[in-house]
């Protein structure tokens, strides 16, 4: 795989789901370099959460996986509007269930040396949507810490 360059924007896609609020519960990830073409995909079953518990922990694995493959410059886009307002300040974090997930995000959005994150309509999310219920109903082709 080819590097990033310090100049290049990487877009990154994610999802969170969740069958029952609790239920059982995946994200997907879909990393893109700035033609589009796919660099990573990642999707994983997470066990029993909540959709926001979802949504930050797709958010996570999106953050980790760019520190492991050293990209600098990373722009999301999600459909939860309640995580992306709480990562860029206008929400408050209530829930006691997703502050520590908030706070690990912003610890590693922190060493990276540009980040946006914007909200988008669930129907430019679909590649992301479609690998977190993929994680869901057990397919064999998951990734992703």
């Amino acid at each position: 795989m080819k590097k990033s360059s310090p100049e290049e924007m990487i877009t990154v896609e994610i999802d969170g789901a969740a069958r029952g609020n609790p239920g059982p519960a995946a994200y997907g990830v879909v990393f893109r370099r700035q033609d589009g073409t796919v660099i990573e995909p990642l999707a994983r079953a997470i066990g029993e959460a909540t959709n926001n518990v979802a949504e930050y922990r797709g958010l996570l694995a999106a953050l980790e996986f760019a520190a492991k493959k050293k990209f600098c410059s990373l722009r999301v886009h999600s459909d939860s509007e309640l995580m992306v307002r709480q990562i860029q300040g206008s929400y408050k974090v209530r829930s006691a269930a997703l502050k520590p997930y908030h706070e690990r995000a912003k610890a590693l959005i922190q060493k990276l040396e540009r980040f946006e994150i914007r909200h988008v309509p669930r129907e430019r999310n679909r590649e992301a949507d479609r690998l977190a219920n993929r994680a869901l109903d057990g397919s064999p082709r998951q990734k992703g810490g």
